[in-house]
């Protein structure tokens, strides 16, 4: 029963177009198709790429960030405290109102500190701007790379009617993308974790798992058209993250510290210009009025 139901399953009038047999997607020493376990190439060429990352961002996206202008930019360092790194690093690294208050007593500081302290320690581990920038440019090159080779590869690829057998060109091109993707999630621990970092390992996985399928299923051609589409578009957003001066959210915690700190130590200065203000204007609408009534222009009702 399960040998006919597999028989029947696997008939060429399914799966095949017409006039095409099982037998004549046999391999043979002169025509090869997409195996599965040819993928598994892919592992080692993603270290080899780590490899090559490595020297590239030491040796060429480095000294390029210098001569660029970008500097990474100096930030206050948290004074040493036992207690509170021992809490940043154990427990959370935004620790919430009532856990600042506990803190603060602890360490027998105000509270203000306390927080200051812990947004400058957090400052502290943010990547710089020189790592964002190598690692920018390190995916900006591959894009590039990529993209010509695609072309190169559909411009070498004959054209026919039915699913052609696998060559080398095709072959070189997804390993070489697939091993990518395959070494951007072995470095995801190391690289910059952005805002978008759950996400970004959604995609990886994702694209992983469409090269993997197109090429088991022999779509080979069809999908080096949309990776070659989309390296085009890659190439544009990462040189927007090259030319982006600045991208840390140290920023805006310091434009919020110093927001806070107006609000809360100024406003007793801003009330007191703002009462004098009114003060003087009062004083001079009734000096105003007196030299009025002097001339004669009114009466006082």
């Amino acid at each position: 029963m399960a040998r006919s139901l597999n028989q029947w399953l696997w008939r060429h009038e399914f799966w095949l177009p017409p006039g095409i047999t099982w037998e004549d997607m046999k391999e043979s020493e002169d025509i090869h198709y997409p195996q599965p376990h040819d993928l598994l190439l892919s592992i080692p060429f993603a270290l080899i790429l780590i490899v090559i990352r490595y020297f590239f961002e030491r040796t060429i996206a480095l000294p390029l960030s210098g001569k660029l202008g970008v500097r990474d930019k100096l930030r206050p360092k948290a004074q040493p405290n036992p207690v509170l790194e021992t809490f940043y690093t154990t427990h959370c690294k935004n620790p919430k109102e009532g856990e600042l208050i506990n803190l603060a007593k602890q360490c027998n500081l105000p509270v203000r500190k306390v927080e200051r302290w812990f947004r400058r320690r957090r400052n502290t581990d943010r990547p710089s701007l020189s790592k964002k920038f190598c690692e920018a440019c390190w995916r900006f090159i591959f894009y590039i790379i990529s993209f010509f080779t695609g072309l190169a590869v559909l411009y070498d690829v004959s054209i026919q009617a039915m699913s052609p057998p696998l060559q080398p060109s095709l072959f070189w091109y997804y390993l070489l993308e697939l091993s990518f993707y395959c070494s951007l999630v072995f470095t995801l621990p190391f690289d910059v974790k952005r805002k978008d970092f759950k996400e970004q390992i959604v995609h990886h996985a994702a694209t992983i798992f469409l090269i993997s399928f197109s090429y088991c299923a022999n779509y080979i051609r069809i999908g080096t058209l949309v990776m070659v589409i989309h390296d085009a578009s890659d190439c544009f957003l990462e040189m927007e993250k090259d030319m982006r001066s600045d991208t840390d959210e140290s920023d805006k915690d310091e434009e919020t510290e110093k927001v806070q700190e107006k609000e809360k130590n100024g406003i007793t200065h801003f009330n007191n210009i703002t009462s004098k203000n009114c003060i003087q204007r009062n004083g001079s609408q009734q000096q105003n009025r007196r030299t009025h009534l002097t001339n004669g222009h009114a009466k006082d009702r």
